[in-house]
């Protein structure tokens, strides 16, 4: 069965394909999930939508995040850049690859290293591959 809300406005949650999260975690070691729940959540520390994730600090921690890509996109792309640039750790974000928005060029366009995804990602349980093309979108922690 197709998880339809994968296909719809019903979700903006798609949910992280495990061997591409296992080949990033293995390279970055994530110690935080910054926007998951109860089911989904890849690193044993997570914000739920409850405890809201954009209004949590994030310091200290390597952030793995595939944030809702819906109209609160834009606002978790720039949290990952602001935590990354005041609080210099490391954000490792999975979003759509939509380079004509104001919050690529704003955030993510020279400001990191970007990673497009060849082919598109079956997200979740999906039968399907997803609509639209991902990037992984890389602000690494400066210096040592």
């Amino acid at each position: 069965m197709i998880n339809q809300g994968m296909f719809t406005s019903n979700s903006n949650e798609w949910g992280t394909p495990q061997k591409l999260f296992d080949e990033l975690n293995e390279e970055f070691n994530f110690t935080l999930d910054p926007c998951a729940d109860e089911f989904n959540h890849k690193c044993e520390k997570y914000y739920n939508k409850a405890q809201d994730g954009l209004k949590q600090s994030w310091v200290g921690e390597t952030v793995f995040c595939n944030p809702p890509y819906g109209r609160e996109l834009p606002k978790w792309v720039e949290k990952c850049y602001k935590e990354h640039i005041e609080h210099n750790i490391t954000v490792v974000m999975l979003i759509p690859a939509r380079t004509d928005t104001s919050y690529f060029h704003d955030y993510i366009y020279h400001n990191s290293e970007i990673r497009f995804i060849r082919g598109r990602l079956k997200f979740s349980d999906g039968k399907n591959p997803a609509p639209f093309p991902s990037m992984i979108v890389v602000y690494r922690k400066r210096g040592k």
